[in-house]
């Protein structure tokens, strides 16, 4: 009886992952080559953040689930290691999820991170980004990012993101546009 509840257990922890990988968002993302769509969200500080306030910058805007997590976690700390080489190439990092700005405020000072994390609590921006998980009971921000232009322009996406590897995958990016 133990091992059967366990499978069971088992098989509706894996739909579930399964699920949660697997999901749709509402809306497509916005492809390369168009404009990004502008917002205002508060970041870890409480203060609000503009994308418009960023033109003439190259953003790395990141969506990524939940703060605490291993693999947003790693994310975090390759962008925060690999800071001063995105500044040498005029760039800053954007990170969006839905939770909010006291629980971003904690991870940021936990884990060192001194680059903006938004707070989508409505999930609005990750819904224009095509970047949202409907789970039913709760909506989490997809591992996505945009990486946008000076102008305001969105020239390359990335809908499926290894954290370990995705910021080197940025740098590169960038050195290869910048060249053009």
């Amino acid at each position: 009886m133990i091992s059967i509840f366990l499978i069971g257990t088992a098989v509706i922890a894996a739909l579930a992952i399964a699920l949660f990988f697997k999901a749709k968002s509402s809306a497509p993302a916005p492809t390369a080559n168009s404009s990004a769509p502008d917002f205002t969200l508060n970041s870890q500080e409480g203060s609000p953040v503009t994308l418009r306030n960023y033109r003439g910058k190259w953003v790395v805007l990141y969506f990524y689930p939940k703060d605490f997590t291993p693999g947003c976690t790693i994310e975090a700390h390759n962008f925060q290691r690999d800071l001063a080489q995105f500044a040498a190439k005029n760039a800053v990092i954007l990170g969006v999820s839905t939770q909010d700005e006291k629980t971003h405020e904690k991870f940021c000072a936990k884990e060192g991170l001194n680059f903006k994390l938004l707070a989508d609590t409505k999930s609005t921006v990750s819904t224009q980004y095509g970047s949202v998980v409907n789970l039913g009971v709760t909506k989490l921000s997809s591992r996505h990012t945009f990486l946008i232009d000076p102008a305001g322009t969105i020239r390359q996406v990335w809908l499926d993101v290894n954290p370990s590897r995705h910021s080197g995958e940025l740098l590169a990016a960038l050195s290869a546009l910048q060249r053009v």
